[in-house]
């Protein structure tokens, strides 16, 4: 892998940095060809002045009057602009006029003079001379037009195309045999400062894809965005991990719980079934009613441990459709309240109910917020000592709030992290209780379905409050 990916990107970077060298050679060729061009040129007032065609066109500003040769004054005026003279000789190369000639200038030419001084300039005056010819009275004149130095220049470049084709191949091949080995270089340096955190961070996910969790990478360089995400990611996965093995755990032993749970009743069950059942033994009335009646409860207990597990079941999964209806939440308590003290297990149990209201009326499924409240005081009833006190206040404010305060033994703060975990039963439950451990999950999932919430606060040996606030 890592070797895939340094080699891509140094065949990558080495392609670019040789196409660009190249590139940039072809520019310079091309500007060195073209210099003469360039330098013949001169801008003025945005527009670029070209003193072959200048000299060129001057020749309609010259003109032919008695025997001898005039410039119009529209020409006079051009050559001041452009700081330029002008010279006009015969066939013979003799002076026949000039304007703004500077005296150093030679007034008869042979042919030789005149190439020489249009391929090198005239030094003597600092100018770059530019020769046309006009025919004036049957006789052809050569008028010479000079520009100063420092305004136009001309480069005169003699090449043999042969060799220089030479040159250019021989300039290549160096430039292969010199610059490649030394961009390959460059790209390897280059990419592995790149391309080895990146190996890194991709060792770093595999690891993840294989379940260790334990990466942290330091957080810096280019790659500090990712390599923050990565340890943020591992971090998550390790904490999700570890509540999964919790989760895992507690179904195992809620498992083992109910397992014990249903057992229990069923061995009662088959046992008095078996004892009804047979001719051997020879009941009374009364024996058979109470083990009739023991049936019917330990039944009773599995059916309602199966509905607990559907319940929550359908909750989590929120496929449970509510049956909203008007109730009066007052009234809804206090039968829930009523049905504990008649029960014979809990007549004993204080429960004092508060409200302001004898009427407070919310939209919600009566059978669930019934359960909601039922599950949460036997919880506090199962968790506490025999004389347990509670305090149900019911208030309508922004919302409604149903407390339910308990002056029991309290919850430390590692059970109220789970106080609402499926499967968790607490461990001041009292000896003798059977439950699936589902009670307060149930009655949290069903205020969430009605779009309230369930807040809980304790100290040990100081008591639990716990709020329910509904819309």
């Amino acid at each position: 892998m890592n070797f895939k990916i340094s080699g891509r990107y140094i065949i990558t970077v080495a392609i670019t940095v040789i196409l660009v060298v190249f590139l940039n050679f072809i520019i310079v060729v091309g500007i060195a060809f073209n210099t003469d061009k360039v330098n013949n040129s001169m801008a003025r007032e945005d527009k670029y002045f070209l003193p072959e065609e200048f000299t060129i066109e001057f020749s309609k500003y010259i003109y032919y009057q008695g025997d001898n040769i005039y410039i119009y004054q529209d020409g006079k005026d051009l050559l001041k602009s452009h700081n330029a003279w002008i010279q006009v000789v015969d066939e013979n190369g003799k002076e026949v006029y000039n304007y703004k000639k500077p005296t150093v200038v030679r007034e008869n030419y042979r042919p030789i003079d005149l190439i020489q001084a249009y391929k090198y300039s005239l030094e003597e005056s600092m100018s770059t001379i530019f020769i046309w010819e006009k025919d004036l009275g049957n006789i052809n004149y050569n008028y010479i037009i000079g520009f100063p130095f420092k305004e136009i220049g001309r480069n005169v470049i003699t090449y043999d195309n042969k060799k220089l084709t030479k040159i250019i191949e021989k300039i290549i091949y160096m430039f292969l045999l010199i610059d490649i080995p030394i961009a390959l270089l460059f790209a390897y340096l280059f990419s592995r400062r790149l391309t080895k955190p990146l190996v890194g961070i991709i060792e770093d996910i595999t690891e993840l894809s294989h379940g260790n969790y334990s990466i942290e990478r330091k957080e810096k360089g280019i790659y500090k965005e990712v390599n923050s995400n990565i340890n943020k990611l591992s971090a998550q996965l390790k904490l999700s991990k570890e509540e999964r093995k919790k989760l895992d755990a507690m179904r195992e032993e809620w498992i083992s719980n109910i397992s014990h749970d249903i057992k229990t009743p069923l061995v009662s069950i088959k046992g008095y079934a078996e004892i009804l059942s047979s001719e051997e033994y020879d009941l009374t009335k009364e024996e058979i009613e109470e083990y009739t009646k023991i049936i019917e409860d330990k039944s009773n207990y599995i059916k309602e441990l199966i509905d607990d597990l559907n319940l929550s079941t359908r909750l989590k999964n929120q496929a449970l459709t509510l049956n909203l209806e008007k109730v009066n939440i007052v009234s809804l308590v206090r039968k829930v309240i009523i049905d504990i003290l008649n029960s014979p297990s809990t007549s004993q149990v204080h429960i004092e109910l508060l409200s302001d209201k004898e009427v407070i009326e919310i939209s919600a499924d009566q059978s669930l917020i019934k359960r909601v409240i039922s599950n949460i005081l036997y919880n506090s009833i199962i968790h506490n000592d025999e004389d347990v006190s509670i305090r149900v206040i019911i208030e309508e404010k922004d919302k409604l709030s149903i407390s339910i305060i308990d002056n029991g033994k309290g919850i430390n703060e590692e059970e109220l992290e789970h106080i609402f975990d499926r499967y968790y039963r607490g461990i001041n439950t009292n000896q003798g209780h059977e439950g699936s451990g589902l009670g307060m999950a149930i009655a949290n999932d069903i205020v969430i379905a009605h779009n309230g919430s369930v807040n809980i606060r304790s100290q040990p040996g100081l008591g639990t409050e716990v709020k329910i606030l509904l819309s």
